[in-house]
């Protein structure tokens, strides 16, 4: 979906500009961003996602809840194991281009 700037419609969705704005405030964290591409479109458990990220589980826990609560991430328990994934395929599609427009090795690129 393309953004129209000139779409007479885009300002008048208070809702979607609303949630929009929520997410990306609750996914513009580094640690948060690291767990969203750690995730990806995979469900891994809590002790997996701090062994990738690298820093100590009541840390990731704390973000992990700021994520679900913000309707990002959805979370399920097995046994005495947590498993977290990308709650919203929405998600999915903007970790995709973020990974795509920050993380290429293309030219312009660093």
């Amino acid at each position: 979906m393309a953004l129209n700037p000139s779409d007479p419609d885009l300002m008048s969705r208070e809702e979607d500009i609303s949630r929009a704005s929520r997410s990306l405030k609750a996914m513009s964290h580094p640690l948060r961003l690291k767990i969203l591409c750690t995730l990806g479109d995979k469900e891994v458990s809590v002790q997996d996602i701090v062994d990738t990220v690298g820093t100590s589980q009541s840390n990731i826990s704390q973000h992990l809840a700021i994520l679900r609560d913000k309707g990002i991430l959805a979370s399920r328990k097995d046994a005495n194991k947590v498993y977290y994934r990308v709650g919203d395929t929405r998600t999915l599609r903007l970790i995709g281009m973020m990974q795509e427009v920050f993380c290429s090795a293309g030219p312009g690129h660093n």
